[in-house]
């Protein structure tokens, strides 16, 4: 698959966000002064905590595969490869976690 038809669905995801966050305001006047200032900001914000989120995902079970590889290659390295995966993928997760709340404040 080429790299272009893996880039066309985040693509598309990123405009649906960006065009989706005025309509979806409700009504009254604070929520259509805070969906009038900031759409593109609103809409960045969710493509990027969206981003993150896929990233540790794929970070994440990138670690886990290899890790089960390598258990399986070497069985007696378990003891030592078990939680060097644990910890890289909590730090992996924190940062995630860090992401989304930045990109979360960024639109308040």
């Amino acid at each position: 698959m080429s790299k272009m038809k893996k880039i066309i669905p985040f693509a598309v995801l990123g405009a649906v966000a960006l065009l989706a966050s005025p309509v979806l305001a409700q009504d009254g006047d604070a929520a259509h002064a805070a969906a009038a200032g900031k759409p593109i900001a609103a809409g960045l914000a969710a493509i990027g905590a969206g981003l993150a989120v896929i990233g540790a995902g794929l970070g994440i079970g990138r670690i886990g595969g290899s890790a089960v590889e390598a258990i399986a290659r070497q069985p007696e390295a378990a003891g030592v490869i078990g939680p060097q995966m644990i910890l890289t993928a909590a730090l992996i997760e924190g940062v995630a976690l860090f992401a989304v709340v930045l990109c979360l404040l960024g639109v308040l």
